[in-house]
């Protein structure tokens, strides 16, 4: 069981007194989580304990990165048996697609508008691909890993990862999966993506963009630096994606202004991942996920003020590793870290392992 120590909520002399550093915010919020982690759904438990791990190599998150592999064992398991004939897959799609119906947010219908015309996508890139590709992270893959590519390889990705309105719709979770394929050694459709998205997102229009279009528009951006790196496992070169940091540069007081902490954030973390810690924009967007902590609060709330730990852990998670930023590393792996890897939920295996069919 994580435990750490508490660090109690200032009072309001010394918010006003003595105002918290960086680190000092990071703490806070990183205590107040740690002692309900394993309060959060496996997902958000386990998405939490990874990206700490990678940043610490602490082993008390261990047991969060546990979950996360029975979490993905469980998806992959089902898939690999219930989920493989293009009636099933389709019956899946339909059911992921209908929690997207009625939702009356910009996002919500662009999505539900879109998706509908390519279902399949919801169970491929949303759900197959993130498994697929989490497992080979740790160095593992599922028993049955020859039947999900053979899958996989049924649909060319090329097809939602340059249509403009899937973009629009989804193009955080596009550049994940772009780069979740050539990790995987499947299709590589990366600058096939970055191509589209860039059409579909030129700079001189973005006066025009909704407040939730030009959001997924730096959500994009941010997306390809960190799915670039492994998910803050290896460190990027800036150069490879100076029209990046050169808009961002540009337009960083319109981001801070027009979204949220959470892509703030990620603006931030991208300049990190490519060790340009003393570049200014580092310096805005810690100011303005610091200022986004209620006075005499331990976390960032939701826009609405709603401060749910599970549907706040994103935005916190991002908000510790900005303000504390360690180092990127490329960590766990089963061959490396057995002290992470004890045992294996049913399904997983090495991937050095003979191939089941």
């Amino acid at each position: 069981m994580l435990t750490c120590q508490s660090i109690g909520a200032p009072t309001e002399q010394e918010a006003v007194t003595f105002p918290p550093s960086f680190q000092d915010s990071a703490a806070q919020i990183r205590n107040y989580y740690e002692q309900h982690l394993y309060t959060l759904p496996a997902f958000k438990a386990g998405h939490y304990a990874l990206r700490m791990y990678r940043q610490t190599l602490d082993t008390k998150y261990t047991a969060g990165i546990w979950q996360d592999t029975a979490r993905i064992a469980s998806t992959l398991n089902h898939f690999a048996n219930d989920v493989t004939t293009p009636e099933a897959i389709y019956l899946y799609s339909q059911q992921r697609l209908s929690s997207y119906d009625g939702n009356k947010d910009e996002r919500s219908q662009l999505r539900y508008s879109v998706t509908k015309h390519h279902p399949e996508y919801l169970y491929l890139g949303i759900d197959l691909l993130g498994a697929m590709a989490r497992a080979d992270e740790y160095g593992l893959k599922h028993k049955y890993d020859q039947r999900l590519r053979h899958i996989l390889r049924k649909y060319d990705f090329n097809l939602y990862a340059t249509d403009p309105q899937m973009i629009k719709a989804w193009a955080a979770q596009l550049a994940n999966q772009v780069f979740w394929l050539k990790q995987l050694g499947e299709q590589d459709t990366v600058a096939a993506f970055i191509q589209a998205f860039r059409k579909t997102y030129p700079d001189e229009q973005d006066k025009a963009l909704s407040a939730q279009q030009f959001e997924n528009k730096i959500y994009g951006m941010t997306h390809i630096i960190i799915a670039a790196s492994g998910y803050y496992q290896h460190p990027i070169s800036a150069a490879k994606y100076q029209w990046i940091y050169n808009y961002f540069r540009t337009n960083i007081e319109t981001i801070i202004n027009r979204t949220k902490p959470d892509v703030i954030a990620e603006v931030g973390l991208s300049f990190l991942l490519a060790g340009l810690e003393n570049d200014p924009v580092v310096a805005q967007t810690r100011q303005a996920v610091q200022e986004a902590i209620p006075p005499l609060k331990q976390m960032i709330p939701s826009e609405k003020g709603n401060f749910s730990l599970t549907l706040g852990e994103h935005r916190n998670l991002l908000a510790i590793m900005l303000l504390d930023w360690q180092k990127p590393n490329s960590a766990p792996k089963y061959d490396q870290n057995p002290e992470v890897f004890r045992s294996l939920p049913y399904g997983l295996e090495p991937k050095s392992s003979a191939q089941a069919q």
